[in-house]
């Protein structure tokens, strides 16, 4: 029995309870970091920082940083095709009367309207024109994940009574793109921003279009239509995706957190 009160015996015992410690505060700590994760704490945060830097770019970021003067759509086209485009004018930034069909604008109204920033394009032969746009909102995500479900379940997207307008700037292959010129379009309201983003796509020679087609739909493979045939649903749907993306590109950097 003597063995138990030498030092070496008590040596190994406080190693053996340390040890046991060690393990438990490990333990411990890997609960709280899994309860973080789990949780989505963190994650939270991020996103709802993105979502309030998103929602103030219309004022924090230069237009050319949001519409630059040229946007490159590598695979954009019918068949996989590169695109290119070139901006040919910039809208005054303002409120966002008249800027959408009168059924669009009262599906759009719950949201609010903080300031629409719009842009036209043509494409590298100047026969198309685009006008694509973000329109910033004063709702929360609650309300716009709210707005974007009733878009997909109502199919409000698809609908040829709830268009946007067209940025029809005089002295430009747009400036007889009208109402009546728009071919093929795409809404997008997006859920982790404040935005809902657009774009609307007609021919640059100003030509009536008596059946508009969703973007979506001109673009299938097979697809038949005036619009599809020229084109024109890959024109605003290839450009509305890439002005897309360089919008989540403007607003990550500024919410990274640091190594």
């Amino acid at each position: 029995m003597r063995g138990l009160g030498s030092p070496l015996a008590r040596l190994r015992s406080r190693t053996g309870v340390a040890a046991v410690c060690v393990v438990l505060g490990l333990g411990l700590i890997g609960g709280a970091l899994a309860g973080s994760w789990l949780t989505g704490e963190d994650g939270d945060r991020t996103a709802d920082s993105g979502f309030a830097a998103a929602g103030s770019l219309w004022h924090n970021v230069p237009v050319d940083q949001l519409f630059p003067p040229t946007v490159q759509g590598t695979g954009a086209g019918p068949g996989g095709a590169d695109r290119s485009w070139t901006r040919i004018a910039v809208a005054p930034d303002t409120g966002c009367a008249g800027a959408f069909d009168p059924l669009l604008a009262r599906a759009l109204a719950p949201v609010g309207c903080a300031r629409l920033l719009r842009a036209t394009y043509t494409d590298a032969t100047r026969t198309h024109v685009t006008t694509v746009g973000l329109l910033f909102t004063k709702a929360d995500p609650a309300a716009m994940a709210g707005l974007a479900a009733r878009f997909r379940n109502e199919r409000l997207d698809r609908r040829t009574d709830l268009l946007p307008l067209p940025y029809a700037a005089k002295g430009t292959p747009a400036a007889g793109f009208g109402a009546k010129q728009r071919a093929s379009w795409t809404v997008s309201v997006l859920t982790d921003a404040p935005i809902v983003a657009f774009a609307v796509s007609g021919w640059a020679d100003g030509r009536t279009v008596i059946a508009p087609e969703p973007a979506a739909d001109a673009v299938r493979s097979g697809a038949t239509s005036a619009p599809a045939q020229a084109g024109l649903g890959n024109e605003a749907q290839g450009l509305a995706d890439r002005i897309q993306r360089k919008l989540r590109q403007t607003v990550s950097p500024a919410t990274e957190k640091p190594s």
